[in-house]
């Protein structure tokens, strides 16, 4: 008996964990975000009042137009969250079209908050993603996508994409939540505020110093420009 309560008792909280693994469930029909009120620090943004949500707040357009393509990466990400659709507010969603010239790069990054499922509709890409340490190792998953194809990112991982034809590529994703968050590696790494040590990144990365310095140099050039 007392086994069976424990066990009992660790499927409630696995559960209980799964729930709080993803974004809130909203407690009414929606919860338009109030853009009055975007600086006030909730999980997700306060409600705008019933009486004053118009259809608009569920509708946004623009995704048939192309992002520009021209930066270090030639790529170009367009969102769709709440702040162009104050209706996604609670509901656990948000959308991205992304833009790549021929040989433009997705470059490695994670959504700390969110699975992302990528819809290829122009061209052909090399996608792939890296587990966490499974044992010692850190798997590298990756495919060759044509137009049609689908592929999920697991929420947390580093994943990328590259454009590997010759003409233009478009994809469209899916995110598993209204903030998925975006951590660029490089951009991470080497151009955080303060900068991390270059002691701690020359060990980390096992270079010298002066190439950490360069690398740095690199990304406050392009986190300014």
């Amino acid at each position: 008996m007392a086994f069976k309560l424990l066990v009992v008792a660790l499927l409630a909280l696995a559960s209980t964990h799964a729930v709080l693994a993803s974004d809130p469930s909203p407690l009414q029909d929606f919860c338009v975000a109030d853009n009055n009120f975007l600086a006030v620090l909730v999980n997700g943004a306060i409600c705008k009042n019933m009486n004053d949500v118009t259809v608009d707040d569920f509708y946004t357009s623009g995704l048939d137009k192309p992002g520009n393509t021209v930066n270090d990466v030639s790529s170009n990400v367009t969102a769709v969250n709440l702040n162009n659709i104050p209706g996604l507010n609670t509901l656990g969603i948000s959308l991205a079209r992304i833009d790549y010239a021929p040989n433009g790069l997705n470059p490695p990054h994670t959504h700390p908050r969110a699975t992302e499922i990528f819809v290829v509709l122009e061209g052909e890409l090399y996608v792939g993603f890296v587990t966490s340490n499974i044992g010692q190792t850190n798997r590298l998953f990756t495919k060759n996508l044509k137009k049609g194809d689908v592929f999920v990112f697991p929420q947390g991982l580093i994943h990328f994409q590259l454009n590997t034809g010759k003409c233009i590529a478009i994809a469209l994703v899916g995110l598993s939540s209204q903030n998925p968050g975006v951590i660029t590696i490089a951009k991470a790494v080497f151009g955080s505020t303060p900068p991390i040590s270059d002691d701690v990144l020359a060990k980390a990365f096992q270079v010298d110093k002066h190439l950490v310095n360069w690398l740095q140099a690199q990304q406050w050039t392009d986190n300014n420009n």
